[in-house]
């Protein structure tokens, strides 16, 4: 008698217990009833959920234990001193991967539908890795319109040759075709989303589509780390400054073979950065010596962790700061400056900052009182940082924590 597959739903659904985000238990289901072997999806989201980074308990005494995150942290809250499973496979007992099942990488995977993807200190960190373990020595193009400076004073360029390529410049500052690409014969084909500013006018850029039917391995830094331009994890439509925002699945779905981006920009997590796409090209990066020096830490980790497992569990808006500082009503604002009993409320503009969405704002709204007193703000305890506009002093209540009000009343009254 031919067996007949549970849905996917109703197996996802019986998968709850083992207290995995639903989106998680769907993909659990979806691999069993694919691999026609339904009856272990339990085992397997039970797993999954034991591979997800968790405090352990160190009773091995190794005072340092590397699969256990070498040093413990202090204690938070009055709790107890605990290690991580950082590198150990908890259902085994033998050495883990702080890039495998459960990890941060492994979530970025199942949210962007990369094929593999590999955590990194910083954005920066994650192109010059992806440069150097997929096209040392060879060249790689990059528009000229696309060889940004980011923070620091640090310039696309000097990130290509530490890399080790060879860096062929195409197009023009404000016009680059596909062919230009076509016509420089490069080896690989670097796109960088020009993240902290914006040429407007007389301009053309070619798409990642283009690029990618080249027919050469395309490195794309989308910068701000949009998962999903359908924010799937937001209660209503994407917010309208999010427009024209690349993301990393569609990036992917275009045609780029590898995508890189910051993890503490629009993805609302700690610093880091993330290279997602073809899983030999990752697996190269995996295994360059750069990995090593450029591997974070537990802490960073387990931060990214929460973050992404916000993602997974639809609830971004309320649990992840950068979303539900960004998301709250500008009606919502106005009534919390105005119970501050300090200047005049007044509409602002809020901007995401970090380079992303250069040129897009944010309604807000928060106080004004004349002149500058953005000196004595940040001599109260603890420092209230301010702006100045047109003679004035703006408080913007978007980026203020509810939880905050208080100190920010009391700051100023005291000015």
């Amino acid at each position: 008698m031919e067996r007949r597959p549970p849905s996917v739903d109703r197996l996802a659904r019986s998968l709850s217990g083992s207290g995995l985000p639903h989106a998680l238990c769907v993909e659990v289901a979806r691999e069993a009833i694919a691999a026609d072997e339904w009856e272990v999806a339990p085992t397997r989201a039970d797993e999954l959920a034991a591979a997800l980074l968790a405090p352990v308990v160190n009773a091995t005494g190794v005072l340092l234990h590397t699969n256990l995150g070498r040093a413990p942290l202090p204690p938070t809250g009055g709790g107890p001193v605990r290690y991580q499973n950082l590198e150990i496979d908890v259902a085994s007992g033998r050495r883990g991967s702080r890039q495998g099942d459960g990890r941060p990488a492994d979530l970025v995977r199942r949210l962007t539908g990369a094929e593999a993807a590999l955590v990194v200190g910083n954005g920066a960190g994650a192109i010059l890795l992806a440069l150097a373990a997929t096209a040392s020595g060879q060249r790689v193009s990059v528009a000229r319109g696309q060889l940004v400076e980011i923070g620091g004073g640090f310039r696309v360029p000097e990130v290509v040759a530490q890399s080790g390529c060879q860096l062929v410049e195409v197009g023009t500052t404000n016009r680059t075709r596909a062919s230009d690409h076509a016509a420089a014969g490069s080896d690989v084909i670097l796109h960088v989303h020009p993240s902290n500013y914006r040429i407007v006018g007389f301009t053309e850029q070619p798409a990642i589509a283009e690029l990618a039917a080249l027919g050469r391995p395309v490195v794309a830094d989308i910068g701000s780390g949009l998962l999903d331009l359908g924010c799937p994890w937001l209660p209503g439509p994407p917010p309208a400054w999010l427009a024209g925002e690349p993301a990393v699945r569609q990036t992917l779905e275009d045609g780029a073979s590898l995508v890189t981006f910051s993890c503490d920009k629009l993805l609302g997590g700690p610093q880091g950065g993330v290279i997602a796409g073809r899983a030999d090209l990752v697996e190269a990066c995996a295994r360059h010596p750069l990995a090593r020096a450029l591997r974070p830490g537990g802490l960073v980790l387990q931060a990214l962790s929460e973050v992404l497992l916000a993602y997974l569990r639809r609830d971004v808006a309320t649990v992840v700061p950068f979303w539900r500082m960004a998301l709250t009503p500008v009606e919502e604002l106005r009534a919390r400056a105005g119970a501050l009993g300090a200047g005049r409320v007044v509409d602002t503009v809020a901007v995401p900052g970090g380079g992303s969405v250069p040129g897009q704002e944010v309604p807000s709204a928060g106080v004004a009182l004349d002149g500058d007193l953005t000196a004595a703000l940040r001599r109260h305890d603890p420092p209230v940082i301010a702006r100045v506009d047109a003679g004035r002093t703006i408080c913007d209540l978007r980026t203020v924590d509810p939880a905050d009000d208080e100190v920010l009343k009391a700051a100023l009254a005291d000015c």
